[in-house]
């Protein structure tokens, strides 16, 4: 990456830029939804791919000079089906919130019912949250966890959507540690006479790595990002089914409708040198060493886990079973705001979370989520990973101590240092 121009030309963009590569360089990611995209992915991304206009499909463009564009995608496209096991892949999504609004847009008429899980038990904001475009469109109704287990409760599930006949039922989370049986989703979306569609944005690395079970062929759509535990560029993606099991008037089979849904349902142009970003990234998720990287996610996630539990800290269900841990920290009399904002002045980035069934405002919760995709990336193995919970739970106790929190940011730098990451970006 080369910035001399930009240095001469535009100071204060470039010292902005360099100044969140030594962020990311000297402090450390534990924010679930974040990771470090391979040096090859960046480099794509900023090449004159950026240039092209590049409406419609590969073989099927709006205008002219597509030729190697169309290269890109469909490599994309072909690696996307080969990664994941799909029979049909669509790599233009711009983010995971507009692959869930095309797969939307593709099955549902507004109004119709979608059954998804609550935002206050791990659901995201596209699975019917009142003030997202998914919850103002369509009638959702949505599952949670059970109050003892916080877990996944089938049965529960069973019963609302045999109740509500939903035509959609959405699975997946973006705050959920445990596993998700999306087979026993295949029995209770059958039961019920809906579609399935299972996002996977958190989880995708593990489910490709064979550690976390595989949507498919349960699920008739899969949407997920590309930059979580794919460690990929940001951006979105869906696979699907190609026939549609219940249009039984064969207007269109389910693969042209989300590829309508998306161009020209949702889009315009797709962002030509992300899809190469993504090429990329599927073909490094093929390689043995990938499947590596996800074991060594889950065991950085049980190292920081145990230590967790060593200093009796609350996790939500108890522990993990991905890449992702839920903290309780409603004993402190604090919302989660303020643990975060000082563990930030520590060198030390997760984020705020409501937890199920939180008593406090979702604008400052009970919980704070992290997870270990980035840190694995770094190179950080149990023993690190052990350290950076005893580091979190040091700040947690000194959440008011200025000095205290400084002292660890010292710390967390020095560790850095002994696992480097971009060492080219100076």
């Amino acid at each position: 990456m080369i910035l001399n121009n930009l240095k001469k030309q535009d100071p204060k963009i470039y010292r902005a830029v360099i100044g969140e590569i030594r962020r990311q360089q000297e402090e450390l990611v534990l924010i679930a939804s974040e990771n470090y995209s391979s040096q090859n992915s960046l480099e794509v991304m900023g090449t004159p791919l950026s240039n092209k206009y590049s409406e419609g499909y590969p073989g099927k463009r709006y205008y002219a000079g597509n030729k190697f564009i169309d290269q890109v995608e469909q490599e994309a496209i072909d690696r996307a089906k080969k990664l994941f096991g799909a029979e049909h892949a669509n790599v233009q999504p711009h983010s995971g919130s507009q692959a869930n609004q095309a797969v939307y847009l593709a099955l549902l008429k507004p109004g119709d019912k979608v059954l998804g899980l609550d935002l206050g038990s791990g659901g995201h904001l596209t699975h019917g949250s009142k003030v997202n475009a998914s919850g103002k469109i369509y009638e959702f109704h949505s599952y949670g966890v059970d109050p003892k287990t916080e877990k996944l409760d089938y049965d529960q599930i069973e019963k609302i959507a045999l109740e509500i006949k939903p035509k959609l039922i959405v699975c997946g989370a973006t705050a959920y540690p445990f596993k998700i049986n999306f087979k026993k989703f295949r029995q209770i979306a059958d039961k019920a006479g809906s579609y399935l569609m299972a996002d996977i944005a958190h989880i995708a690395g593990l489910v490709v790595a064979g550690l976390h079970p595989h949507p498919f062929p349960h699920a008739d759509v899969v949407t997920t990002t590309t930059h979580k535990t794919l460690r990929g560029p940001r951006s979105g993606l869906i696979l699907c089914k190609k026939n549609d099991r219940f249009d039984l008037e064969g207007r269109a089979d389910l693969a042209t409708k989300i590829d309508r849904a998306v161009f020209p349902g949702l889009q315009g142009g797709p962002l030509d040198h992300v899809i190469a970003a993504k090429a990329i990234i599927f073909k490094e998720a093929m390689r043995a060493d990938f499947r590596k990287y996800q074991q060594r996610i889950l065991k950085n996630t049980q190292a920081m886990v145990n230590e967790f539990k060593k200093e009796n800290v609350r996790l939500v269900g108890g522990g993990s079973e991905n890449h992702l841990i839920l903290m309780d920290l409603s004993d402190l009399q604090v919302g989660s705001t303020k643990i975060q904002n000082a563990l930030e002045e520590a060198g030390i980035h997760l984020n705020r979370n409501s937890i199920p069934f939180d008593k406090r405002s979702p604008f400052d919760p009970s919980g704070l989520r992290l997870g270990t995709a980035a840190i694995t990336t770094r190179g950080f193995r149990e023993k690190e990973s052990a350290l950076v919970a005893q580091m979190i739970i040091e700040a947690i106790k000194n959440w008011e101590n200025k000095s205290k929190l400084l002292e660890i940011k010292k710390r967390v730098k020095e560790l850095c240092k002994k696992f480097p990451i971009y060492s080219n970006l100076k």
